[in-house]
This record gives structure tokens, C-alpha cells and sequence, in this order.
């Protein structure tokens, strides 16, 4: 159970939280609560990370997921998938200057903020690429930070492929991730 506080959620009001199933974000000042994901969800989390585990290595970066992402002080998002550059792996927290790369897969209680808030979020925290899956149809999003937006790079839907050149060398078949 979350605790009732009456004013702004700090940074150290969220982190002292703890572990719990559900995944907390701090947004501003207040916390987003979502309970953990669908078996499909995770699913499709799992095999990407399994693609893409052996090109990241193969550049010095690493696979991980879900972490907590500080995109800037008082916003700490909880991705499903980031590609990083090396990092403490003892910090609670993961700044946004070391990801390269990060995945949502969207939930169908969750489809517009991740199509939207979150991706404007990670955006204006500058990271280059920005991965979306969609839950319902397995279709990939892929898209490039242009300024402090993202643009569309490219898109696969099962039966198609989607080839990503950065940060990794990556070729993804949306069926491969279909349980």
C-alpha cells in the first residue's frame, strides 16, 4: 500500500518506497502506479531482450529492464526496456545521459501514456531512439530523436522486419516476439 502524503512526491519520498510488485513513477511531484504487466507483455519484453542482448554486448552496451530512469531531477520513469552505456549497476537510479535506446510496450490500460506522455518525456530528455511495441498487434515503432521530438524512423508489423543500425545492429521479427 502506498502511503498517503500530502504534499509533492520527492525523489526520496519515491525511492524510499522500496521494492514492490507494482512499478511507481514519480512524475512532477506526483507518482504513477501501474501494477506489473501481462503475461504477453512480458513476453514480448523477454524476447526482445534476448535479440538484442548479444549486439549490445557486442558494442559495450547493455540490455536492461525494467529500471528506474532518471530522465531529470523529480521524473524517474520506469521504462520496459533500456539499452545503456555502462553504468553503476548498484545505483537505484539510471540517468538518461547513458541510454541509447528505450522500449515501451504498451498495455491496453496504458496505451496513451506510453504513445504519448512518456514518449515526450523521453524525448525531451534527449534519448536517441525510442522503441514502441504495440501490445494488441505486435507491431514495432521504432523512432529517432529529431531536436527534442521524436520522428518516425521505421515501422514492422508481423510478416515484416524491422532493422535497426543503431544503437545496436539489430534485424527484429515482430512474430518472433508473439507468444
Amino acid at each position: 500500500m502506498i502511503p498517503t502524503n500530502h504534499g509533492p512526491w520527492t525523489e526520496d519520498d519515491c525511492l524510499a518506497l522500496g521494492e514492490t510488485d507494482d512499478r511507481i513513477e514519480l512524475l512532477d511531484g506526483s507518482l504513477y502506479v501501474s501494477p506489473s504487466p501481462c503475461v504477453r507483455h512480458q513476453f514480448f519484453a523477454n524476447g526482445l531482450a534476448g535479440l538484442l542482448d548479444g549486439p549490445a554486448e557486442a558494442e559495450a552496451l547493455y540490455v536492461l529492464g525494467p529500471i528506474n530512469l532518471r530522465l531529470r531531477p523529480g521524473r524517474i520513469l520506469i521504462p520496459d526496456l533500456v539499452i545503456t552505456s555502462p553504468i553503476d549497476f548498484d545505483a537505484v537510479v539510471a540517468p538518461a545521459e547513458a541510454t541509447r535506446l528505450v522500449c515501451e510496450i504498451t498495455s491496453p490500460s496504458n496505451e496513451a501514456h506510453d504513445k504519448v506522455l512518456k514518449m515526450h518525456y523521453y524525448a525531451e530528455a534527449g534519448i536517441p531512439w525510442y522503441l514502441l511495441v504495440e501490445h494488441k498487434t505486435a507491431t514495432l515503432r521504432l523512432f529517432r530523436l529529431d531536436g527534442r521530438t521524436y520522428a518516425p524512423h521505421a515501422v514492422a508489423e508481423p510478416g515484416e522486419v524491422l532493422r535497426l543500425g543503431e544503437p545496436v545492429a539489430v534485424t527484429i521479427r515482430p512474430e518472433d516476439l508473439l507468444p
